[in-house]
Order: structure tokens, then sequence, then C-alpha cells
């Protein structure tokens, strides 16, 4: 108990906002959840939740050796309301997320020099992981008391609400556990009523096939006909489900300075994002996770948003986009006129 008050500590020290201890085999359920995810497409074109599934779904898979998962949390609360740019529909809504420095570049570090100061005063070996290795944090992190899966499926802190970035340090000591989160969610059914294309067949379900934030990033060819108009000016991710989460009440700012976002990335003109080249892109972009889906998916989205502007004077940018060398760009901008002509 002493080493892991210490550990607490050390986390607090690094910008860590939430920490909890959780056994590896503490989420059983999650196996057979992400199976019948998978085996109904839930997916798309997410091809890497497939060939990771076993690793995925039970951590001793990914680790026989784990004894501990040691689960922290950063805060990365925004200090304006994320949908008050939904109302400006000639500026693109970038999610809260990525208005910042990529968080997998500000966490990894810290997990990092956590896990070092765990080894030197404990012993043992770890592994530490953020997002893009085959963990399931948010099941993890209810189970160690961070808070709780939602109906939206996203982790739910009673101190943080919906914003937290999570990492994972796997230990091969017995540490103590922590109790798993209670469920706090209710009747409320908030999050499943604000998404704009439904993407939630029931409560505590996704189908990432419609999600915004998928189609946005993940998705990496034109996007389905009858969701473009649903998408509104979003052009990278969505927040709705995490902004109207009532325990956004007890949420804060970000203490984070890497954290808060750019000036730029607010609300950026879809007519100036429209004229981006590669070069321009990777500027802009450079040090946030946007730049990772590549210029063209991002000019697609945009291009998508120029079409639901309603702004006639942004036909110009659609046309322009017509004859751009991308595929998925021209398709977007095609589209973009014809709604901007009706």
């Amino acid at each position: 108990m002493a080493l892991k008050s210490a550990l607490r500590d050390q986390a607090r020290e690094h910008g860590f906002d939430a920490f909890g201890i959780a056994r590896p085999n503490s989420i059983p359920l999650a196996r057979e959840r992400l199976e019948h995810f998978l085996s109904e497409g839930a997916h798309g074109d997410m091809e890497w939740m497939e060939s990771t599934q076993q690793r995925r779904g039970d951590p001793q898979a990914l680790w026989p050796d784990a004894r501990s998962v040691v689960m922290l949390g950063m805060n990365y609360g925004p200090d304006t309301d994320p949908r008050a740019i939904l109302e400006e529909r000639t500026r693109g809504a970038i999610s809260v997320y990525a208005q910042g420095d990529d968080y997998h570049e500000i966490i990894k570090p810290r997990l990092k020099s956590v896990a070092r100061w765990l080894i030197a005063q404990g012993g043992g070996d770890v592994k530490v992981f953020v997002d893009t290795a085959a963990v399931m944090e948010k099941p993890l992190g209810e189970q160690t008391g961070l808070g709780w899966q939602g109906k939206h499926t996203n982790l739910v802190s009673r101190d943080f609400g919906s914003w937290l970035f999570l990492g994972a340090i796997f230990s091969t000591l017995e540490l103590p556990a922590d109790d798993a989160g209670e469920d706090n969610c209710g009747s409320c059914r908030a999050c499943l009523d604000v998404c704009p294309t439904s993407a939630f067949p029931a409560p505590y379900r996704l189908d990432a096939r419609r999600c915004i934030s998928y189609l946005t990033i993940e998705h990496k060819g034109p996007i389905p006909l009858e969701l473009r108009p649903l998408i509104g000016n979003r052009i990278y991710g969505c927040d709705d489900c995490l902004a109207v989460c009532p325990w956004n009440k007890f949420a804060q700012s970000s203490r984070e300075a890497k954290l808060a976002a750019r000036e730029a990335l607010r609300a950026p003109t879809l007519a100036e994002l429209s004229r981006l080249d590669d070069a321009q892109f990777r500027a802009m972009f450079s040090k946030s996770p946007v730049k990772r889906i590549g210029r063209d998916r991002f000019i697609r989205n945009v291009a998508i948003a120029i079409g639901n502007s309603g702004d006639s004077a942004l036909r110009v940018e659609a046309e322009r986009l017509r004859g751009d060398a991308s595929e998925v760009v021209r398709d977007a901008a095609d589209w973009a006129v014809n709604e901007l002509l009706t």
C-alpha cells in the first residue's frame, strides 16, 4: 500500500489527474463484447481491430507476465462548450482532443517516467501503452475506479466528466487493486439522443459505421451519401455525446498547457481550410493528431462541411476542389456543389 500511495503521488507529479489499479483478468466480459461488436461488422473498415482481437480482448493474452494494470487519466477538459461552433456553419468543428498537441506524444514519455520510478522502487518489469496498442483502456479504467463506461461507451468520471485521456502501465508486481467504478448513468439518454447519425443501436453499444468520429477520422473512402447532411460542419471527430453528458457539470479545464486549444484550430474557416495543399496542411497541423489522417481525407471532410454550410459564397471553393488530384476530394466536392445549388 505504501508503494501504491507513492506511485499515485508520482503520477500526480507527472501531470496525471486520475489513478487506479486493476488485475489483468478483471475484464472477462470485454472479450465477449468485442466479439459481438466485430461479428456485427460495427467496426467498419478498422481491420486492425480484427487482427488484434485475441490480445485486445484479454490483457493477459497481450502480456502473460502482467499481474497489475495501472490506469492513469489526464484531464483534457475544454474551456468552452464544444457544441457552440456547430452553429457557425462556415467554420470547421474540430474535436476538443485534437485542438491541442497530440496526446500520445504528451502522455507516453510521462508514462515511461512513472514506470521507471516504479521499477526503481519496487522492481519487476513493466510495459506502457497509450491508445495505439491492443489494450481495452475503457473497461480497464472502469475496473480501476477511474469512472464507468457510459451509454455512449466512453468513460465517464465523477471528477472530470467525459474528458480523460487514458494510459496504462502493465506491471509484473502484485499491486493492491482498486474497486470498480459504479455505473451512474441511471435513466439518462442524453448521449444517445443527441447523436446526429443515430450511431447507438442500443445503450452501451456503438455502430462505428454511423459514428461521425469514425467517418471523419478512420474511414478512408467516400462517406455514405445518406450520412453526409448529418455531419454538419464537423471536419475532424465529434464531441456531441461527450459534451452533452450531465456529469460534465463537475468537469474542469485541463491543467496541461500542451493540451490547450490552439487559437487557429478553435474555429477555422472552411474557405481557408479548403485551400490547404499537402505542405500547408502538414504545417498547420504540426504536432496535432489531425495530421495523421492526411490532407486528402481532411479536405474530403471540409468539402462535405462546405456542402452543409448553406453559404452560396463557398460554392467557388467546392467548384475548385472538383479539380483536386484526390478522387475522394473530387467526389465530396461534386456533392457539395450540388447541395449548394439546391
